[in-house]
Protein backbone atom coordinates (compact mmCIF):
# COMPACT_ATOMS: atom_id res chain seq x y z
CA UNK A 1 0.00 0.00 0.00
CA UNK A 2 0.81 3.29 -1.01
CA UNK A 3 1.13 5.83 1.60
CA UNK A 4 1.62 10.03 1.41
CA UNK A 5 3.91 11.46 3.98
CA UNK A 6 4.82 14.89 2.53
CA UNK A 7 4.41 17.70 4.97
CA UNK A 8 1.37 18.89 2.33
CA UNK A 9 -0.68 16.01 3.29
CA UNK A 10 -0.25 16.39 7.04
CA UNK A 11 -1.22 19.90 6.96
CA UNK A 12 -4.47 19.10 5.21
CA UNK A 13 -5.43 17.71 8.45
CA UNK A 14 -4.12 20.29 10.63
CA UNK A 15 -6.29 22.04 12.53
CA UNK A 16 -6.53 26.58 13.14
CA UNK A 17 -7.69 28.56 15.42
CA UNK A 18 -10.86 30.57 14.82
CA UNK A 19 -12.62 32.97 16.48
CA UNK A 20 -15.55 35.05 16.13
CA UNK A 21 -16.98 37.77 17.98
CA UNK A 22 -20.17 38.43 18.32
CA UNK A 23 -22.78 41.43 18.31
CA UNK A 24 -22.47 41.72 22.50
CA UNK A 25 -18.36 42.17 21.66
CA UNK A 26 -18.07 38.35 23.19
CA UNK A 27 -15.98 35.84 21.60
CA UNK A 28 -16.40 32.47 20.58
CA UNK A 29 -13.51 30.33 19.24
CA UNK A 30 -13.81 26.59 17.42
CA UNK A 31 -10.66 25.03 15.41
CA UNK A 32 -11.22 24.39 11.59
CA UNK A 33 -9.37 22.20 8.95
CA UNK A 34 -7.89 23.55 5.96
CA UNK A 35 -10.86 22.15 3.92
CA UNK A 36 -13.28 23.84 6.05
CA UNK A 37 -16.05 25.92 4.13
CA UNK A 38 -17.75 28.76 5.49
CA UNK A 39 -20.82 27.89 6.02
CA UNK A 40 -19.84 25.19 8.54
CA UNK A 41 -18.75 28.61 10.68
CA UNK A 42 -21.91 30.33 10.08
CA UNK A 43 -24.31 27.13 11.01
CA UNK A 44 -21.80 26.79 14.46
CA UNK A 45 -22.73 29.86 15.46
CA UNK A 46 -26.49 29.72 14.88
CA UNK A 47 -26.13 26.69 16.41
CA UNK A 48 -24.49 28.14 19.11
CA UNK A 49 -27.80 31.03 19.45
CA UNK A 50 -30.39 28.42 18.28
CA UNK A 51 -30.87 30.48 15.77
CA UNK A 52 -33.18 29.29 12.88
CA UNK A 53 -33.55 32.46 11.21
CA UNK A 54 -30.11 32.70 10.14
CA UNK A 55 -30.40 34.12 6.54
CA UNK A 56 -30.34 37.61 7.31
CA UNK A 57 -26.67 36.91 9.32
CA UNK A 58 -23.34 36.37 8.14
CA UNK A 59 -19.27 36.47 8.78
CA UNK A 60 -16.62 39.40 8.28
CA UNK A 61 -13.22 39.21 8.31
CA UNK A 62 -10.93 42.04 7.15
CA UNK A 63 -7.90 41.33 5.47
CA UNK A 64 -4.23 42.44 6.19
CA UNK A 65 -5.01 45.48 3.30
CA UNK A 66 -7.34 46.62 5.58
CA UNK A 67 -10.47 45.65 3.28
CA UNK A 68 -13.21 43.95 4.02
CA UNK A 69 -15.24 40.95 3.21
CA UNK A 70 -18.37 38.72 3.83
CA UNK A 71 -17.65 35.12 4.12
CA UNK A 72 -18.63 32.85 1.56
CA UNK A 73 -20.71 29.81 2.42
CA UNK A 74 -19.25 27.60 -0.48
CA UNK A 75 -15.84 28.63 -0.25
CA UNK A 76 -12.81 27.01 1.97
CA UNK A 77 -12.41 29.30 4.91
CA UNK A 78 -8.62 29.22 4.86
CA UNK A 79 -8.48 30.11 0.78
CA UNK A 80 -10.57 32.96 1.33
CA UNK A 81 -8.09 34.28 4.42
CA UNK A 82 -5.24 36.26 3.58
CA UNK A 83 -3.79 36.35 6.58
CA UNK A 84 -2.23 33.94 8.76
CA UNK A 85 -4.09 31.64 11.26
CA UNK A 86 -5.41 32.43 14.15
CA UNK A 87 -8.35 33.89 12.43
CA UNK A 88 -10.57 36.24 13.51
CA UNK A 89 -13.93 37.25 12.39
CA UNK A 90 -17.55 39.08 13.25
CA UNK A 91 -20.86 37.98 13.50
CA UNK A 92 -23.09 40.88 11.80
CA UNK A 93 -26.15 41.37 9.91
CA UNK A 94 -25.72 40.85 6.41
CA UNK A 95 -29.82 41.37 5.31
CA UNK A 96 -31.57 43.83 6.78
CA UNK A 97 -35.03 42.50 7.19
CA UNK A 98 -37.24 44.67 5.19
CA UNK A 99 -39.90 44.05 7.63
CA UNK A 100 -39.26 43.31 11.01
CA UNK A 101 -43.13 42.73 12.03
CA UNK A 102 -42.02 39.87 9.72
CA UNK A 103 -39.30 38.31 11.97
CA UNK A 104 -40.79 35.20 13.70
CA UNK A 105 -38.79 34.87 16.94
CA UNK A 106 -38.04 37.17 19.70
CA UNK A 107 -34.54 36.16 19.20
CA UNK A 108 -33.87 37.11 15.41
CA UNK A 109 -35.36 40.53 16.88
CA UNK A 110 -32.87 40.91 19.48
CA UNK A 111 -29.71 40.31 17.06
CA UNK A 112 -30.96 42.33 15.09
CA UNK A 113 -31.61 45.25 17.42
CA UNK A 114 -27.70 44.59 19.00
CA UNK A 115 -27.00 45.33 15.28
CA UNK A 116 -29.00 48.42 15.51
CA UNK A 117 -27.51 49.75 18.25
CA UNK A 118 -24.10 49.33 16.75
CA UNK A 119 -25.30 50.83 13.68
CA UNK A 120 -26.26 54.02 15.47
CA UNK A 121 -23.28 53.84 18.09
CA UNK A 122 -20.79 54.21 14.35
CA UNK A 123 -23.01 57.07 13.16
CA UNK A 124 -24.33 54.79 10.26
CA UNK A 125 -27.64 55.44 10.85
CA UNK A 126 -28.50 59.09 10.40
CA UNK A 127 -31.43 60.71 11.83
CA UNK A 128 -32.81 64.04 13.05
CA UNK A 129 -32.58 64.86 16.63
CA UNK A 130 -36.25 64.12 17.50
CA UNK A 131 -35.73 60.14 16.26
CA UNK A 132 -31.99 60.14 18.26
CA UNK A 133 -34.64 60.52 21.23
CA UNK A 134 -36.52 58.14 20.06
CA UNK A 135 -34.00 55.93 19.90
CA UNK A 136 -32.16 56.94 23.10
CA UNK A 137 -34.70 56.45 25.23
CA UNK A 138 -35.97 52.80 23.71
CA UNK A 139 -32.09 51.91 24.19
CA UNK A 140 -32.36 52.95 27.81
CA UNK A 141 -35.92 51.54 28.57
CA UNK A 142 -34.78 47.93 27.00
CA UNK A 143 -31.26 48.29 28.91
CA UNK A 144 -32.95 49.31 32.64
CA UNK A 145 -36.41 48.78 32.58
CA UNK A 146 -38.71 51.56 33.91
CA UNK A 147 -37.12 54.57 35.52
CA UNK A 148 -36.65 54.63 39.06
CA UNK A 149 -35.68 57.89 40.86
CA UNK A 150 -33.85 56.18 43.55
CA UNK A 151 -31.66 53.76 41.32
CA UNK A 152 -30.94 56.56 38.61
CA UNK A 153 -29.14 59.73 39.70
CA UNK A 154 -30.20 63.32 37.79
CA UNK A 155 -27.39 62.38 34.40
CA UNK A 156 -27.76 58.63 34.38
CA UNK A 157 -28.32 58.65 30.59
CA UNK A 158 -24.53 60.25 30.00
CA UNK A 159 -23.27 56.60 31.49
CA UNK A 160 -24.86 55.40 28.18
CA UNK A 161 -22.75 55.99 24.78
CA UNK A 162 -25.53 55.68 22.47
CA UNK A 163 -24.20 57.80 19.70
CA UNK A 164 -20.57 58.96 18.82
CA UNK A 165 -21.01 62.53 20.12
CA UNK A 166 -24.17 62.84 21.82
CA UNK A 167 -25.15 66.24 23.85
CA UNK A 168 -26.83 67.02 26.97
CA UNK A 169 -29.58 68.42 25.41
CA UNK A 170 -30.37 65.21 23.79
CA UNK A 171 -29.57 62.82 26.96
CA UNK A 172 -31.91 65.53 28.49
CA UNK A 173 -34.50 64.60 25.74
CA UNK A 174 -33.76 61.17 26.10
CA UNK A 175 -34.27 60.80 29.67
CA UNK A 176 -37.66 62.82 29.59
CA UNK A 177 -38.94 60.31 27.20
CA UNK A 178 -37.48 57.22 29.32
CA UNK A 179 -39.49 58.60 32.56
CA UNK A 180 -42.98 59.84 30.32
CA UNK A 181 -43.40 57.61 27.56
CA UNK A 182 -41.81 54.20 27.82
CA UNK A 183 -43.09 52.90 31.23
CA UNK A 184 -43.81 49.32 31.80
CA UNK A 185 -42.63 48.54 28.68
CA UNK A 186 -40.83 45.15 28.41
CA UNK A 187 -37.55 44.65 26.39
CA UNK A 188 -38.69 42.86 24.02
CA UNK A 189 -41.46 45.74 23.24
CA UNK A 190 -38.51 48.60 23.52
CA UNK A 191 -36.57 46.37 21.04
CA UNK A 192 -39.42 46.12 18.55
CA UNK A 193 -40.04 49.86 19.10
CA UNK A 194 -37.14 50.59 18.04
CA UNK A 195 -36.69 48.38 14.91
CA UNK A 196 -39.89 49.64 13.99
CA UNK A 197 -38.38 53.51 14.13
CA UNK A 198 -34.98 52.62 12.31
CA UNK A 199 -36.80 50.88 9.99
CA UNK A 200 -38.72 54.39 8.72
CA UNK A 201 -35.16 55.84 8.40
CA UNK A 202 -33.54 56.53 4.78
CA UNK A 203 -30.11 54.95 6.25
CA UNK A 204 -31.64 51.88 8.25
CA UNK A 205 -29.51 48.65 6.49
CA UNK A 206 -26.70 51.54 4.46
CA UNK A 207 -23.33 49.96 4.96
CA UNK A 208 -21.42 52.97 3.23
CA UNK A 209 -19.44 52.56 1.01
CA UNK A 210 -17.02 55.45 0.42
CA UNK A 211 -16.80 56.84 -3.30
CA UNK A 212 -16.31 59.81 -5.67
CA UNK A 213 -18.61 60.52 -8.13
CA UNK A 214 -18.03 61.68 -11.77
CA UNK A 215 -18.07 65.42 -10.21
CA UNK A 216 -15.07 64.44 -7.76
CA UNK A 217 -17.36 65.13 -4.90
CA UNK A 218 -17.31 62.33 -1.86
CA UNK A 219 -20.59 60.16 -1.66
CA UNK A 220 -21.54 56.80 0.24
CA UNK A 221 -23.21 54.13 -1.99
CA UNK A 222 -25.15 51.74 0.07
CA UNK A 223 -27.61 48.66 -0.85
CA UNK A 224 -30.92 47.92 1.13
CA UNK A 225 -33.90 46.39 0.92
CA UNK A 226 -35.63 49.28 -1.32
CA UNK A 227 -32.49 49.54 -3.98
CA UNK A 228 -29.64 50.99 -4.58
CA UNK A 229 -28.86 54.29 -2.64
CA UNK A 230 -26.31 57.18 -3.13
CA UNK A 231 -25.80 59.72 0.16
CA UNK A 232 -24.32 63.17 -0.39
CA UNK A 233 -24.09 65.83 2.35
CA UNK A 234 -27.17 65.14 4.42
CA UNK A 235 -29.29 64.37 1.01
CA UNK A 236 -30.29 60.95 -0.36
CA UNK A 237 -29.31 62.36 -4.34
CA UNK A 238 -30.22 58.81 -5.92
CA UNK A 239 -32.26 55.96 -5.19
CA UNK A 240 -32.98 53.20 -7.56
CA UNK A 241 -35.53 50.29 -6.79
CA UNK A 242 -33.80 46.47 -7.92
CA UNK A 243 -36.90 46.44 -10.61
CA UNK A 244 -35.01 49.21 -12.35
CA UNK A 245 -31.74 47.92 -11.81
CA UNK A 246 -30.90 45.99 -14.48
CA UNK A 247 -27.25 45.37 -14.33
CA UNK A 248 -23.80 45.97 -12.40
CA UNK A 249 -20.40 46.17 -13.43
CA UNK A 250 -16.98 47.35 -12.23
CA UNK A 251 -13.44 47.71 -14.26
CA UNK A 252 -10.81 48.60 -12.10
CA UNK A 253 -11.41 50.74 -9.45
CA UNK A 254 -14.88 52.27 -11.50
CA UNK A 255 -17.97 51.17 -10.55
CA UNK A 256 -20.98 51.06 -13.00
CA UNK A 257 -24.58 51.28 -12.23
CA UNK A 258 -27.20 50.54 -15.12
CA UNK A 259 -30.75 51.14 -14.67
CA UNK A 260 -33.60 53.33 -15.48
CA UNK A 261 -35.39 56.67 -14.61
CA UNK A 262 -38.25 58.56 -15.38
CA UNK A 263 -38.72 55.71 -18.06
CA UNK A 264 -35.12 56.44 -19.52
CA UNK A 265 -32.01 54.91 -19.79
CA UNK A 266 -29.15 56.01 -17.37
CA UNK A 267 -25.80 54.53 -15.87
CA UNK A 268 -24.07 55.86 -12.63
CA UNK A 269 -19.97 55.66 -12.30
CA UNK A 270 -18.80 56.06 -9.27
CA UNK A 271 -15.16 55.84 -8.31
CA UNK A 272 -13.45 53.54 -5.47
CA UNK A 273 -10.23 53.95 -3.79
CA UNK A 274 -8.54 50.38 -4.83
CA UNK A 275 -9.76 48.04 -7.01
CA UNK A 276 -10.46 45.21 -3.75
CA UNK A 277 -12.25 47.83 -2.64
CA UNK A 278 -14.65 48.06 -6.31
CA UNK A 279 -14.76 44.41 -6.27
CA UNK A 280 -16.00 44.41 -2.66
CA UNK A 281 -18.76 47.14 -3.46
CA UNK A 282 -19.71 44.88 -6.71
CA UNK A 283 -19.80 41.43 -4.55
CA UNK A 284 -22.78 43.37 -2.39
CA UNK A 285 -24.71 44.71 -4.82
CA UNK A 286 -24.86 41.59 -6.85
CA UNK A 287 -25.59 39.64 -3.49
CA UNK A 288 -28.55 42.43 -2.42
CA UNK A 289 -30.00 42.64 -5.76
CA UNK A 290 -30.35 38.79 -5.33
CA UNK A 291 -31.77 38.64 -1.79
CA UNK A 292 -34.34 41.00 -2.75
CA UNK A 293 -35.27 41.27 -5.87
CA UNK A 294 -35.51 37.67 -7.22
CA UNK A 295 -38.78 35.03 -5.65
CA UNK A 296 -36.96 32.60 -5.79
CA UNK A 297 -33.35 31.37 -5.23
CA UNK A 298 -33.70 29.27 -8.38
CA UNK A 299 -34.20 32.28 -10.57
CA UNK A 300 -30.71 33.93 -9.74
CA UNK A 301 -27.77 33.66 -12.12
CA UNK A 302 -24.17 33.41 -12.30
CA UNK A 303 -23.54 37.41 -12.66
CA UNK A 304 -19.81 38.08 -14.44
CA UNK A 305 -18.46 41.34 -14.76
CA UNK A 306 -16.50 40.49 -17.49
CA UNK A 307 -16.41 41.75 -21.64
CA UNK A 308 -17.13 39.04 -24.34
CA UNK A 309 -13.33 38.33 -25.07
CA UNK A 310 -12.15 39.15 -21.53
CA UNK A 311 -12.03 36.68 -18.59
CA UNK A 312 -13.50 38.78 -15.59
CA UNK A 313 -15.05 38.12 -12.08
CA UNK A 314 -17.76 35.65 -11.91
CA UNK A 315 -20.07 36.14 -8.22
CA UNK A 316 -23.64 33.54 -7.79
CA UNK A 317 -25.01 34.63 -4.50
CA UNK A 318 -26.04 30.86 -3.25
CA UNK A 319 -28.29 31.19 -0.27
CA UNK A 320 -32.30 32.21 0.00
CA UNK A 321 -33.51 35.14 -1.47
CA UNK A 322 -36.31 37.56 0.99
CA UNK A 323 -39.40 36.12 0.29
CA UNK A 324 -38.00 32.53 0.80
CA UNK A 325 -36.96 33.42 4.39
CA UNK A 326 -40.13 34.96 5.35
CA UNK A 327 -41.86 32.08 4.34
CA UNK A 328 -39.60 29.70 6.57
CA UNK A 329 -39.83 31.93 9.47
CA UNK A 330 -43.93 31.50 9.17
CA UNK A 331 -43.55 27.57 9.14
CA UNK A 332 -41.71 27.79 12.31
CA UNK A 333 -42.82 25.85 15.09
CA UNK A 334 -40.74 25.57 18.12
CA UNK A 335 -41.22 26.87 21.57
CA UNK A 336 -39.09 30.85 21.48
CA UNK A 337 -35.53 29.94 22.73
CA UNK A 338 -34.50 31.76 25.86
CA UNK A 339 -33.39 35.08 25.04
CA UNK A 340 -30.31 35.99 26.96
CA UNK A 341 -29.78 39.59 27.29
CA UNK A 342 -26.87 41.84 27.95
CA UNK A 343 -27.05 45.29 28.60
CA UNK A 344 -24.68 48.43 27.85
CA UNK A 345 -22.49 48.05 30.91
CA UNK A 346 -22.72 44.73 31.05
CA UNK A 347 -21.89 44.14 27.19
CA UNK A 348 -18.67 46.20 27.67
CA UNK A 349 -16.80 45.14 30.95
CA UNK A 350 -18.37 42.31 32.20
CA UNK A 351 -17.99 38.48 31.12
CA UNK A 352 -21.42 37.08 29.42
CA UNK A 353 -23.96 34.71 29.61
CA UNK A 354 -22.14 31.95 29.06
CA UNK A 355 -18.72 31.12 30.72
CA UNK A 356 -17.11 29.56 27.72
CA UNK A 357 -16.93 32.65 26.08
CA UNK A 358 -14.41 34.87 26.26
CA UNK A 359 -15.00 38.69 26.65
CA UNK A 360 -12.80 41.06 24.29
CA UNK A 361 -14.46 44.07 23.68
CA UNK A 362 -14.16 45.16 19.98
CA UNK A 363 -11.29 48.48 19.60
CA UNK A 364 -13.32 51.72 18.77
CA UNK A 365 -11.47 53.76 16.88
CA UNK A 366 -11.60 57.37 17.21
CA UNK A 367 -15.24 59.23 15.92
CA UNK A 368 -16.17 61.56 13.08
CA UNK A 369 -17.56 64.40 15.15
CA UNK A 370 -21.00 65.53 15.18
CA UNK A 371 -23.12 68.25 15.88
CA UNK A 372 -26.43 67.34 18.76
CA UNK A 373 -27.27 70.97 19.05
CA UNK A 374 -30.72 71.18 16.80
CA UNK A 375 -34.50 72.06 17.29
CA UNK A 376 -36.86 69.96 18.85
CA UNK A 377 -39.49 67.93 17.02
CA UNK A 378 -42.99 66.43 18.18
CA UNK A 379 -42.24 62.76 19.13
CA UNK A 380 -44.28 59.67 18.40
CA UNK A 381 -45.12 57.59 21.28
CA UNK A 382 -44.17 53.75 22.37
CA UNK A 383 -46.01 51.39 20.88
CA UNK A 384 -47.08 47.72 23.04
CA UNK A 385 -45.56 44.03 21.65
CA UNK A 386 -48.52 42.16 20.55
CA UNK A 387 -48.20 38.15 20.73
CA UNK A 388 -46.09 36.25 17.85
CA UNK A 389 -49.62 34.86 16.71
CA UNK A 390 -51.13 37.83 16.50
CA UNK A 391 -48.39 39.83 14.93
CA UNK A 392 -49.95 40.25 11.19
CA UNK A 393 -50.45 44.13 10.41
CA UNK A 394 -48.07 46.94 11.13
CA UNK A 395 -47.95 48.23 14.45
CA UNK A 396 -48.40 52.10 14.74
CA UNK A 397 -48.08 54.75 16.64
CA UNK A 398 -50.63 55.12 19.47
CA UNK A 399 -51.85 58.38 18.30
CA UNK A 400 -54.73 57.96 16.07
CA UNK A 401 -54.55 58.61 12.57
CA UNK A 402 -56.90 58.28 9.68
CA UNK A 403 -56.30 57.38 6.42
CA UNK A 404 -58.74 58.32 3.73
CA UNK A 405 -58.18 57.50 0.32
CA UNK A 406 -56.68 60.89 -0.73
CA UNK A 407 -54.10 60.80 1.82
CA UNK A 408 -53.24 57.43 0.37
CA UNK A 409 -53.11 58.51 -3.52
CA UNK A 410 -50.81 62.09 -1.88
CA UNK A 411 -48.54 59.57 0.05
CA UNK A 412 -47.99 57.50 -3.41
CA UNK A 413 -47.52 60.51 -5.03
CA UNK A 414 -44.72 62.14 -2.92
CA UNK A 415 -42.83 58.89 -2.71
CA UNK A 416 -42.54 58.69 -6.30
CA UNK A 417 -41.45 62.58 -6.14
CA UNK A 418 -38.92 61.48 -3.27
CA UNK A 419 -37.18 58.62 -5.77
CA UNK A 420 -36.41 61.60 -8.49
CA UNK A 421 -35.65 64.59 -6.27
CA UNK A 422 -33.08 65.08 -3.55
CA UNK A 423 -34.55 64.06 -0.05
CA UNK A 424 -32.94 65.42 3.07
CA UNK A 425 -32.61 63.25 5.51
CA UNK A 426 -31.18 65.21 8.45
CA UNK A 427 -29.58 68.32 9.58
CA UNK A 428 -27.02 66.69 10.03
CA UNK A 429 -24.02 65.50 6.94
CA UNK A 430 -23.77 61.58 6.16
CA UNK A 431 -20.49 60.85 7.44
CA UNK A 432 -20.37 57.53 9.61
CA UNK A 433 -16.96 56.38 11.59
CA UNK A 434 -14.44 56.13 9.15
CA UNK A 435 -13.05 53.15 11.27
CA UNK A 436 -15.77 51.12 10.57
CA UNK A 437 -16.02 51.75 7.02
CA UNK A 438 -15.72 48.65 4.66
CA UNK A 439 -12.56 50.46 2.68
CA UNK A 440 -9.11 50.74 4.04
CA UNK A 441 -9.35 54.70 5.97
CA UNK A 442 -6.85 56.86 8.06
CA UNK A 443 -8.26 60.00 9.03
CA UNK A 444 -10.02 61.43 6.51
CA UNK A 445 -12.20 60.23 3.33
CA UNK A 446 -10.33 61.86 1.09
CA UNK A 447 -7.41 60.37 1.74
CA UNK A 448 -8.95 57.10 0.28
CA UNK A 449 -8.57 58.31 -3.04
CA UNK A 450 -4.91 58.60 -4.64
CA UNK A 451 -5.89 61.27 -7.28
CA UNK A 452 -7.16 64.54 -5.91
CA UNK A 453 -10.85 65.47 -6.25
CA UNK A 454 -11.98 68.53 -8.75
CA UNK A 455 -12.40 71.56 -7.81
CA UNK A 456 -16.14 72.34 -6.41
CA UNK A 457 -17.24 74.96 -8.37
CA UNK A 458 -20.74 76.66 -7.53
CA UNK A 459 -22.96 75.48 -10.17
CA UNK A 460 -26.41 75.25 -10.67
CA UNK A 461 -28.23 71.74 -9.67
CA UNK A 462 -29.40 71.65 -13.16
CA UNK A 463 -25.82 72.40 -15.01
CA UNK A 464 -24.34 69.78 -12.75
CA UNK A 465 -27.31 67.15 -13.82
CA UNK A 466 -27.21 67.84 -17.35
CA UNK A 467 -23.12 67.39 -17.26
CA UNK A 468 -23.79 63.81 -15.53
CA UNK A 469 -25.92 63.31 -17.88
CA UNK A 470 -23.60 64.05 -20.68
CA UNK A 471 -21.12 61.40 -19.40
CA UNK A 472 -23.89 58.84 -18.88
CA UNK A 473 -24.68 59.40 -22.52
CA UNK A 474 -21.33 58.72 -23.82
CA UNK A 475 -20.71 55.75 -21.53
CA UNK A 476 -24.11 54.35 -23.67
CA UNK A 477 -22.30 55.37 -27.08
CA UNK A 478 -19.25 53.36 -26.27
CA UNK A 479 -20.63 50.39 -24.80
CA UNK A 480 -22.71 50.04 -28.34
CA UNK A 481 -19.97 50.63 -30.31
CA UNK A 482 -18.35 47.94 -28.33
CA UNK A 483 -20.91 45.37 -28.64
CA UNK A 484 -21.05 46.90 -32.46
CA UNK A 485 -17.52 45.04 -32.85
CA UNK A 486 -18.15 42.23 -30.88
CA UNK A 487 -21.15 41.43 -33.55
CA UNK A 488 -18.85 41.69 -36.31
CA UNK A 489 -16.06 39.84 -34.52
CA UNK A 490 -18.44 36.88 -33.97
CA UNK A 491 -20.25 37.06 -37.85
CA UNK A 492 -16.87 37.02 -39.70
CA UNK A 493 -15.93 34.07 -37.39
CA UNK A 494 -19.02 32.09 -38.24
CA UNK A 495 -18.74 32.87 -41.70
CA UNK A 496 -15.23 31.44 -42.03
CA UNK A 497 -16.49 28.09 -40.07
CA UNK A 498 -19.20 27.61 -42.64
CA UNK A 499 -16.85 28.55 -45.28
CA UNK A 500 -18.81 31.34 -46.76
CA UNK A 501 -15.48 33.37 -46.64
CA UNK A 502 -13.12 32.12 -49.52
CA UNK A 503 -9.14 32.42 -48.55
CA UNK A 504 -6.74 31.68 -50.04
CA UNK A 505 -6.10 28.05 -51.50
CA UNK A 506 -1.86 27.85 -49.95
CA UNK A 507 -3.08 29.18 -46.44
CA UNK A 508 -5.79 26.13 -46.36
CA UNK A 509 -3.35 23.57 -47.36
CA UNK A 510 -0.80 24.90 -44.98
CA UNK A 511 -3.41 24.68 -41.82
CA UNK A 512 -4.18 21.22 -42.68
CA UNK A 513 -0.80 20.00 -43.09
CA UNK A 514 0.13 22.04 -39.84
CA UNK A 515 -2.94 20.39 -38.13
CA UNK A 516 -2.29 16.53 -39.31
CA UNK A 517 1.33 17.09 -38.49
CA UNK A 518 1.00 18.33 -34.87
CA UNK A 519 -2.10 15.26 -34.34
CA UNK A 520 0.77 12.71 -35.53
CA UNK A 521 3.28 14.20 -33.37
CA UNK A 522 1.36 13.81 -30.55
CA UNK A 523 0.36 9.98 -31.70
CA UNK A 524 3.54 8.74 -32.68
CA UNK A 525 5.55 10.09 -29.86
CA UNK A 526 4.18 8.78 -27.03
CA UNK A 527 4.42 5.32 -28.99
CA UNK A 528 7.63 5.02 -29.65
CA UNK A 529 8.40 6.17 -25.73
CA UNK A 530 6.16 3.10 -24.34
CA UNK A 531 7.66 0.83 -27.72
CA UNK A 532 11.20 1.89 -27.04
CA UNK A 533 11.47 2.35 -22.99
CA UNK A 534 8.48 0.09 -21.44
CA UNK A 535 8.63 -3.41 -20.60
CA UNK A 536 5.09 -4.15 -21.07
CA UNK A 537 4.28 -7.68 -22.93
CA UNK A 538 1.80 -6.73 -24.94
CA UNK A 539 1.58 -9.15 -28.43
CA UNK A 540 0.97 -5.81 -30.43
CA UNK A 541 4.26 -4.39 -29.33
CA UNK A 542 6.14 -7.79 -28.95
CA UNK A 543 5.84 -7.97 -32.95
CA UNK A 544 6.80 -4.39 -33.35
CA UNK A 545 9.73 -4.98 -31.10
CA UNK A 546 11.12 -7.92 -33.22
CA UNK A 547 11.28 -6.96 -36.56
CA UNK A 548 15.36 -6.25 -38.09
CA UNK A 549 14.13 -2.71 -39.22
CA UNK A 550 12.90 -1.70 -35.34
CA UNK A 551 15.95 -3.71 -33.21
CA UNK A 552 18.40 -1.52 -36.33
CA UNK A 553 16.56 1.84 -35.54
CA UNK A 554 16.87 1.04 -31.46
CA UNK A 555 20.13 0.03 -31.59
CA UNK A 556 22.28 2.23 -34.46
CA UNK A 557 20.33 5.67 -33.60
CA UNK A 558 18.25 5.53 -30.65
CA UNK A 559 20.90 4.02 -28.27
CA UNK A 560 23.69 6.40 -29.00
CA UNK A 561 21.26 9.34 -28.92
CA UNK A 562 19.88 8.83 -25.34
CA UNK A 563 23.74 8.04 -24.49
CA UNK A 564 24.35 11.53 -25.69
CA UNK A 565 21.64 13.28 -24.12
CA UNK A 566 22.39 11.36 -20.85
CA UNK A 567 26.25 13.11 -21.21
CA UNK A 568 25.28 16.40 -21.61
CA UNK A 569 22.83 16.20 -18.76
CA UNK A 570 25.28 15.44 -16.83
CA UNK A 571 28.03 17.53 -17.66
CA UNK A 572 25.89 20.31 -16.92
CA UNK A 573 24.80 19.46 -13.76
CA UNK A 574 28.48 19.22 -12.87
CA UNK A 575 29.17 22.63 -13.90
CA UNK A 576 25.83 23.46 -11.89
CA UNK A 577 27.57 21.83 -8.54
CA UNK A 578 30.81 23.32 -8.84
CA UNK A 579 29.07 26.73 -8.33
Amino acid sequence: MIRFRSSSIRSLSAEMKCTVRLLDDSEISCHIQRETKGQFLIDHICNYYSLLEKDYFGIRYVDPEKQRHWLEPNKSIFKQMKSHPPFTMCFRVKFYPHEPLKIKEELTRYLLYLQIKRDIFHGRLLCSFSDAAYLGACIVQAELGDYDPEEHPENYISDFKIFPKQSQKLEKKIAEMHKNEFRSQSPAVAELNLLLKAYSLETYGVDPHPCKDSMGMTTFLGFTAAGFVVFQGNKRIHLLKWCDVYKLKFEGKTFYVFGSQKEKKTVLSFHTSTPAACKHLWKCGVENQAFYKYAKSSQIKTMSSSKIFFKGSRFRYSGKVAKEVVEASSKIQREPPEVHRTNITQSRSSPSWNKQLIINMEPLQPLVPSRCEEEEAPLDEGVQLPREDEISIPVTSSSPVKDTGENVDLAIEQEEKMKDEPLTISELVYNPSVSLLPTPVDDEIDMLFDTSPRVEYEKDDTDSFEELEADENAFLIAEEEELKEARRALRWSYDFLMGNIEVNAFVKSFSRLLFVGLGLLLFVFPLLLVLLESDLQISFLHEIRQTPEFQQFHIEYYCPLRQWVACKINFIRDMLGSF
